[in-house]
């Protein structure tokens, strides 16, 4: 039996498609350890840092008291481009870092980031990073809010 003859014969194509099949089966599963992984590393320093990330709350959590971790309302303490410090209404600082993408806004006009000043109100819409800040993907200004 020759070499054409052995990669011809029928046994050999399902014994060569299932070694395809158990490869494949062995990528998609190391795929996915992959994106477990990924996620259980973002989930253990998110957990490190959740305390400097949003602050000590008084008598814990209500069901309805979880902070947003994809963005932020308050004014703009610190301005050290590419990163804004903003105080957000429970008086708690979060670090928003601005990439080359983010989209800033004065309610429908576009602005420039260097139109931004400490003082100003801001709501920032982005996606948290290892670090514990927060990417911002788009920040609008809007005016301040009336005091109580």
């Amino acid at each position: 039996m020759g070499f054409k003859d052995f990669f011809g014969s029928k046994k050999a194509s399902y014994s060569l498609a299932g070694i395809g099949a158990l490869i494949l089966a062995l990528l998609i599963f190391q795929a996915g350890m992959f994106v477990g992984y990924r996620k259980a590393k973002f989930s253990y320093r998110m957990g490190d840092n959740f305390h400097r990330t949003f602050g000590e709350r008084k008598g814990g959590f209500a069901r309805d008291d979880f902070p947003g971790g994809h963005g932020t309302i308050g004014k703009i303490i610190k301005i050290d481009l590419p990163t804004l410090i903003i105080e957000d209404r429970d008086n708690v600082e979060k670090i928003i870092t601005i990439k080359d993408d983010t989209a800033v806004r004065r309610f429908r006009e576009s602005v420039k980031i260097s139109d931004l000043k400490i003082n100003d109100y801001v709501v920032v819409i982005g996606a948290p990073n290892t670090e514990s800040q927060i990417e911002a993907r788009l920040i609008r200004i809007v005016p301040a809010p009336p005091q109580q």
